[in-house]
């Protein structure tokens, strides 16, 4: 018979029971596991109770409460290039900022170096999260208490918008009620919403006012337009405090040299003027691409009116202190003075010293010939005016940067002149 010589290596009475295919347990061991369990709840218990008595434990993140002559404001989009401009101004006025942003266009350098900055406790925080993630919004507003935001959020190429609308309609026009419908439920009183001149289209008069009719001929300044009159239709029902600026072509960059303009990459088809020219500048690109030579205007290219972000941010704040509950404000941001993209061009080579070599194509889908503001009202109102209306010296501030940012944000080298 097999197993009868083996000896046996543990007693009948240390062994569990079995019965029906059920294990019985040595109550020994059974206390010994219980002993232990409340044991460890014991030493759970007295870690809480100290951690309670910690004097940090149950204090709140400054930005999750108002605190008296405190200002906090939500920048989205912080971390782009008007945005980040922006919070710099915000931070040195002492403004409490917290900047939200995907990155898909911002740059987290920018970011750091507003961090570097003002490194004080409660001065500036950065939340990486995407506007289109409804849930992560509320979630945000839930655990912050924001007094106003300044919503910059936003792809903004009228180019790309042509061949890529559905982008535009979302990130832009839906991404705007989800800010908006965050706002009311968390009781936010103050909306600066950055929009622009697209939503004009191309008027019949020049300059543009405020009352021009908005026929927007691209898919960027129809889904700024919509954004704008859910704003508006919102309001209507709403004690909230709302500013509305439209913008116009912006360049320059911080006089101080800390802050620039860093697209990526693979945008640069798409992006402004000023960031082409100091391509083809730097010899990134062969040369300035200049689309449009028909137009009914003096040269035939296309008129713009060029503000300085340096203004620009400065109107955002000046919107920001005017804000009055139950109020709307909509205002033009911009010289009053159209300039030709050739004479762009001559400005962009004088500042930088290269005999920049210009090639001229047809036009580009959704563009308009002549666009420029009359901004009496900004004026008037907000007590606001452009002073940065050098275009060689806005071009000038911004190539610095440039040289000095061979990478962008990837890269500081030390200063050159």
């Amino acid at each position: 018979m097999l197993g009868l010589g083996r000896t046996r290596t543990q007693t009948r009475s240390n062994r569990p029971m079995s019965l029906g295919g059920l294990d019985y347990a040595d109550p020994k061991k059974k206390s010994n596991f219980v002993g232990k369990i409340l044991m460890a709840a014991v030493l759970t218990a007295l870690c809480i109770l100290m951690l309670k008595q910690s004097p940090s434990f149950n204090t709140p993140s400054v930005f999750s409460r108002h605190q008296p002559g405190v200002i906090h404001v939500l920048v989205t989009g912080g971390a782009g290039y008007i945005g980040s401009h922006a919070a710099l101004r915000l931070l040195k006025d002492s403004y409490r900022v917290t900047i939200v942003d995907n990155l898909s266009r911002g740059n987290i350098g920018a970011v750091r170096i507003l961090q570097e900055l003002f490194p004080e406790p409660g001065r500036l925080q950065f939340i990486y999260a995407d506007l289109g993630d409804a849930k992560a919004v509320h979630q945000i507003f839930s655990q912050n208490a924001f007094d106003a935001v300044m919503h910059f959020a936003a792809v903004a190429y009228v180019g790309e918008s042509t061949l890529d609308p559905l982008k535009y309609y979302h990130n832009i026009t839906s991404n705007t009620l989800t800010v908006l419908e965050a706002m009311a439920a968390h009781g936010v009183p103050t909306l600066i919403y950055s929009s622009t001149c697209a939503t004009y289209g191309e008027p019949e008069k020049m300059p543009i006012t405020e009352e021009t009719p908005q026929l927007p001929i691209n898919p960027y300044g129809k889904a700024k337009k919509m954004a704008e009159d859910i704003i508006l239709d919102f309001h209507k029902n709403s004690n909230m405090a709302v500013m509305i600026l439209r913008y116009f072509n912006v360049i320059g960059s911080d006089p101080e040299g800390r802050l620039g303009e860093a697209p990526r990459p693979e945008l640069r088809e798409h992006g402004r003027i000023s960031g082409a020219c100091f391509d083809a500048a730097r010899g990134i690109t062969p040369g300035l691409k200049v689309r449009g030579t028909d137009y009914k205007t003096t040269d035939g290219t296309c008129i713009r009116d060029y503000i300085d972000v340096t203004d620009l941010v400065d109107a955002h704040v000046k919107a920001l202190e005017k804000a009055r509950p139950g109020k709307v404000g909509i205002y033009n941001v911009g010289t009053g003075r159209g300039r030709s993209v050739k004479e762009f061009v001559g400005a962009c080579k004088a500042a930088t010293g290269v005999p920049i070599k210009v090639d001229f194509l047809p036009r580009r889908p959704g563009d308009y010939a002549e666009v420029f503001s009359d901004p009496t009202k900004i004026r008037l109102e907000l007590n606001w005016t452009a002073k940065h209306t050098d275009l060689q010296e806005s071009l000038q501030v911004a190539w610095r940067w440039q040289k000095s940012h061979l990478n962008g944000y990837g890269s500081s080298l030390a200063k050159s002149s």
